[in-house]
């Protein structure tokens, strides 16, 4: 029994569902209390819920984890844009290349054209084009 007059946290809730297959995605935890950023938490779990959903009304099996596969790249890839981990977006980027059947040397020779054709004079590394932090 909690005395009275306090106020335990009680964690928030957004749950998103998808007609087609029944499949529900709940999201919880102490969420930012700006409008803005509730909207943002409703939307990315409901699409999150869908892209779930259709991935699991695949019926080939190979298929099936061929999507899985790639969104679990695309996210991570997206998680580490947010972090700012340039030397993760260019592991994953590259790894997501090859996966499609592009060396190493064809990415090299993209990004020069590309820097040609632009007029930039990006450094290639070894591991590729150098990706300048943000705002840099």
């Amino acid at each position: 029994m909690r005395p009275s007059g306090i106020l335990i946290p009680v964690p928030e809730q957004y749950v998103a569902s998808d007609k087609r297959t029944g499949l529900e995605v709940a999201v919880t935890g102490e969420f930012p209390p700006h409008h803005d950023d509730r909207i943002r938490i409703a939307r990315t779990t409901t699409l999150f819920t869908r892209l779930m959903s259709t991935i699991l009304a695949t019926e080939n099996e190979t298929q099936r984890r061929e999507r899985f596969l790639a969104i679990e790249t695309q996210l991570e890839l997206a998680e580490a844009l947010i972090r700012e981990d340039f030397e993760e977006v260019q592991r994953l980027m590259r790894q997501t290349m090859e996966k499609m059947g592009i060396t190493k040397e064809q990415l090299d020779e993209m990004t020069r054209r590309i820097l040609e054709q632009f007029g930039g004079d990006a450094p290639l590394g070894p591991d590729g084009p150098a990706i300048p932090p943000a705002g840099g």
